[in-house]
């Protein structure tokens, strides 16, 4: 077990322990928020043929003068979804709607706007443009990869796999994560509290944290401050999640049992991140599996989820820390206000970043707290500050921006 660690090497700890993910198919009404697991070549070209970009008239560019209105005679309309084809010859134009085949001869576009009609010509009195004709597979060629392994599904990205001709496509399967919280002070929200409880957030907060990671969340009931009943349920979760998170019980005290539980019966790798707040999470196997033990106090528990667990979910979808799915990306700001950093810890404060006329900049608006969660939701971004560094107003420093 190694012990008051840097955040640097849990990761690289955590990262040795990823997920090896199977695979699964999913229809593409599905298939947003899902991570690609297979590479998607195209299946045809796009456009699948050379076709008007707007509703004008199809002409060929010689014949069109850009001093003069030009008089062409009309040989028919090229209509999207139509198979009938035309021809034009000097002289002569097609009426063409988006999205329609190109006539043979034909190499510019007139925009509908810029012509009349005349009987059985129409006048041209605007330019001949070619850049208004998408060519066959100028987007995309048959057999070329555009999609690959680790593609986050985004709106577009689904889009471009209809495009290629995919009804469903191969995604990983989201991984199932176990979510404990644990202690006797814990009441459910809605229930009625007595003097000395809180309402239990942690676990809901970590199941949402779970799901934009792209896994699928379980929450167990609160196990008070028993190592028989934390056993239990440790035990229940194992069967059922790919890994388990807990809150509560890491630190130093009496009462914490999942430090206690994991020393007498689990596997601990690591215990201890020089990091403010956060500082001291348990990661280890449960039974086989991985097992993150997070701090009780809501803010320590969702940093450590965002500067921990994300690059874990990572790995496990083999991509980066700048892919999605992800909580946020690192960026540099200028500090409007002063900001205290933490002796021989990274320190991670709560700041809000906007943006101005000369780049990114970060204020403060609560206090710093690691029970107060009320400074995550005014705020969108941590500090970086290396131990023993404080942030003074007009330093520029490293964040963390939450999407």
């Amino acid at each position: 077990m190694e012990r008051g660690i840097s955040l640097e090497r849990a990761i690289t700890l955590v990262k040795i322990e990823k997920l090896n993910l199977s695979l699964e198919p999913v229809n593409l009404e599905n298939a947003y928020g899902r991570i690609l697991g297979n590479g998607l070549k195209s299946k045809v070209d796009d456009p699948r043929f050379d076709n008007s970009a707007m509703d004008g008239w199809a002409v060929r560019k010689e014949d069109c003068s850009p001093k003069e209105n030009t008089s062409l005679e009309i040989v028919g309309t090229s209509q999207a979804g139509s198979s009938k084809t035309f021809t034009i010859s000097s002289g002569q134009a097609c009426k063409i709607m988006t999205g329609a085949q190109i006539p043979k001869g034909a190499n510019a576009i007139v925009m509908i706007e810029e012509s009349e009609i005349d009987g059985d010509n129409v006048i041209i009195s605007g330019p001949a443009r070619d850049t208004y004709i998408r060519h066959k597979g100028e987007n995309l060629l048959k057999g070329k990869k555009a999609l690959s392994i680790g593609n986050f599904m985004d709106p577009a990205s689904i889009s471009l796999a209809a495009t290629m001709g995919y009804e469903s496509i191969e995604v990983f399967r989201k991984p199932v994560i176990g979510i404990i919280s644990t202690g006797d002070e814990l009441v459910m929200p809605g229930s009625k509290i007595k003097d000395w409880e809180i309402y239990e957030s942690n676990s809901f907060g970590i199941a949402a944290l779970v799901q934009k990671m792209g896994g699928e969340a379980i929450r167990y009931d609160v196990v008070a401050d028993s190592l028989d009943g934390l056993r239990e349920s440790l035990n229940h979760a194992v069967k059922n999640c790919d890994a388990i998170i807990t809150s509560g019980g890491v630190s130093m005290g009496d009462w914490d049992i999942v430090r206690k539980l994991m020393e007498l019966e689990g596997e601990i790798i690591f215990w201890g991140v020089d990091m403010r707040p956060g500082g001291p999470p348990i990661f280890g196997k449960w039974s086989g599996i991985p097992i993150f033990g997070l701090p009780g106090n809501p803010v320590s528990s969702h940093v450590v989820f965002s500067m921990l667990i994300c690059p874990w979910f990572s790995a496990s979808f083999g991509t980066s820390k700048n892919q999605s799915p992800n909580l946020g990306k690192q960026v540099r700001v200028k500090m409007l206000d002063n900001v205290k950093g933490a002796k021989g810890k990274l320190c991670l404060r709560r700041i809000r970043i906007t943006s101005d006329l000369n780049g990114l900049v970060a204020t403060t608006h609560t206090h710093q707290g690691s029970g107060n969660i009320n400074s995550i939701v005014v705020h969108n971004g941590l500090t970086l500050l290396p131990p023993g560094t404080d942030a003074n107003v007009g330093e520029i420093i490293d964040a963390f921006w939450f999407n």
